[in-house]
């Protein structure tokens, strides 16, 4: 049996997030991993701030420094290097004629909705972003809805951040109900992990979101690893999959951390017992700091492959790229190599 961190876990989500760990001693200390050795990848946390809520702490393996959690979210030297085609903007979005609104998609529009993470994961393609620039309040969200309203080619405005969910739900529920108003929109989409590390967001108010609009809800969870879905989790999931939502994953391929079919295939499964259907599966987003995480493209299109061998159709999840100022997710050609 794997031993895990006993956390003294909190059922408010905010004092959840109130506790979160920022200093790599004190969370390496929890682990019972000497630190040590380690003052190098340490001072990483002036390049990116760390930040990690005990829930996820909580499913971590004591005394191992490769976990798969923790190596998401630790600080490392390797973070100093810099690469030819790391860039601090890899999507070209910090230079957005309207703050906090990005309009790359034709039908889409995807709001800054808050700037802060519950959790900073160390590959972030924004964890360079000037969100002091994008930040949102009541007259600048109203702003984007006025933009929305004279787009009738918008049918759906996707929630991003940051992590939306960083809003309570009375800011949710004033913005959805500001949002139904506009008739060509029919659906919204909330990408978060703020439920994966801290479940306790997943309140009552939230489940009952669905019953009080005539927008289809769309919950898009960031989760890389089964080990990160724990019963709580994957409670809190069906219940959110049972309140009307649809529940979508979106992860990252990680080197080290899930870059193997046995990893993709756990995920995949964890994923579906929880109510959960994989939808993509990106390659490493070209940031500056993150490097030491990329696998190559051949590499990640083996990978895909193998899983369309090894599980339905339904729960193998897109393999893409995002490229800065294209109008779609860019697929990863599988013809492209020869094995």
């Amino acid at each position: 049996m794997i031993q895990r961190i006993e956390a003294n876990l909190h059922t408010n989500w905010q004092k959840e997030l109130a506790n979160a760990i920022s200093d790599p001693k004190i969370l390496l200390k929890l682990l019972e991993i000497d630190s040590k050795n380690l003052s190098d990848d340490i001072a990483a946390r002036k390049l990116f701030a760390m930040r990690v809520p005990l829930p996820f702490v909580s499913r971590m393996e004591k005394g191992n420094l490769n976990d798969p959690l923790l190596k998401q979210v630790l600080p490392l030297a390797d973070e100093f290097e810099t690469h030819p085609g790391y860039t601090s903007d890899p999507l070209e979005e910090q230079n957005n004629q309207t703050p906090g609104l990005l309009h790359k998609y034709k039908s889409r529009v995807l709001l800054i909705f808050r700037g802060g993470c519950a959790v900073n994961c160390r590959y972030c393609f924004r964890r360079h972003f000037p969100y002091q620039d994008n930040h949102q309040n009541k007259q600048s969200l109203l702003s984007a809805l006025d933009y929305i309203t004279k787009h009738p080619e918008i049918n759906e405005v996707i929630l991003s951040g940051g992590d939306p969910l960083m809003a309570n739900d009375e800011a949710l529920m004033w913005f959805i109900e500001k949002l139904e108003a506009i008739n060509h929109v029919t659906r919204m989409r909330i990408h978060s992990r703020l439920p994966v590390v801290i479940p306790a967001r997943i309140t009552e108010a939230f489940l009952a979101i669905p019953t009080h609009t005539r927008l289809k809800l769309i919950l898009v969870t960031h989760i890389n690893h089964a080990n990160e879905i724990d019963d709580a989790l994957k409670k809190q999931l069906i219940a959110v999959k049972r309140a009307g939502y649809t529940l979508l994953n979106q992860a990252v391929l990680l080197k080290s951390i899930n870059d193997t079919v046995a990893a993709q295939i756990s995920l995949s499964e964890r994923l579906f017992e929880a109510d959960v259907l994989p939808y993509y599966l990106h390659v490493l987003d070209k940031v500056q700091g993150a490097h030491h995480f990329a696998i190559t493209d051949a590499q990640a299109i083996a990978l895909h492959r193998e899983l369309l061998t090894e599980l339905p159709g339904f729960l193998v999840p897109k393999l893409v790229r995002e490229v800065g100022g294209e109008k779609s997710k860019t697929p990863l050609d599988l013809g492209l190599y020869d094995f």
